[in-house]
């Protein structure tokens, strides 16, 4: 175990970074964060930024210092850099922040028309890249760690994804359906700002079905894991379980 805790430490580095810059007045606007002033509140944008720039070179330093061989480390580097660079989270939020702009004019080439894609297409793009990646991501991380074979990298990559788009779909009716008191955060503001979401896109109740199916085929995708992956499996469930 301990031969993963560079990598789990890398990652959990990008996605401190990732939710300080998606708090600033620039991308979402958040005062609070888990009950608490955001990073820029608490301190400034410019300490907000910096911090975030930080932690993202350290991510690295965490990888290639870790106890694991030299194939690991360029390993968990590669899938990290495309989990959080464009193809990844990072695509998936400029893509998302385009969607609150879509009746604004764009400039000619530089987007490859996404109004002639349909809502759903569109939103499972954003969310595959924008959550579903670094989910993917965290699993794949682990896998590599422990010099996992080929066969069980892909179980957990298909139980990464699934759960990635599930705890989205979660995400986006906690904040049609929840409150600021379970959440920590300002609720209702993904309709407020013309926000792609699931609810928005397939109603309440379908998206809670759709959360459930994901989950399930997660679960599926564990299934050759047999008892090994029981703390993965309790990780999903919580997932529809979640009030914040």
């Amino acid at each position: 175990m301990e031969q993963a805790f560079g990598n789990a430490c890398a990652l959990e580095m990008i996605h401190c970074y990732s939710l300080i810059h998606d708090d600033l007045p620039a991308m979402d606007d958040d005062d609070l964060r888990r009950g608490r002033p955001t990073c820029h509140k608490q301190f400034d944008e410019a300490t907000a930024i910096l911090a975030g720039d930080a932690l993202q070179p350290m991510a690295f330093e965490s990888i290639v210092q870790a106890d694991q061989s030299a194939q690991a480390m360029i390993e968990s580097c590669r899938i990290l850099a495309w989990a959080s660079g464009i193809r990844g989270m990072v695509g998936g939020q400029m893509d998302d922040l385009l969607e609150e702009n879509r009746s604004e004019m764009r400039p000619r080439g530089t987007l490859a028309s996404p109004e002639a894609q349909s809502p759903e297409v569109r939103l499972s793009s954003i969310h595959r890249r924008k959550t579903g990646a670094m989910i993917e991501a965290s699993v794949l991380l682990g896998a590599i760690a422990a010099e996992a074979p080929a066969a069980t990298r892909t179980a957990l990559a298909t139980y990464g994804r699934g759960i990635g788009i599930a705890f989205q779909i979660v995400d986006d009716l906690l904040d049609v359906e929840s409150t600021f008191e379970k959440t920590g955060k300002a609720t209702g503001k993904d309709a407020a700002r013309g926000k792609l979401t699931f609810p928005g896109v397939y109603g309440i109740e379908n998206s809670r079905d759709m959360a459930e199916r994901w989950v399930a085929e997660s679960l599926a995708a564990l299934a050759p894991l047999e008892e090994r992956a029981e703390g993965l499996r309790q990780i999903a469930k919580y997932i529809l379980e979640r009030h914040s």
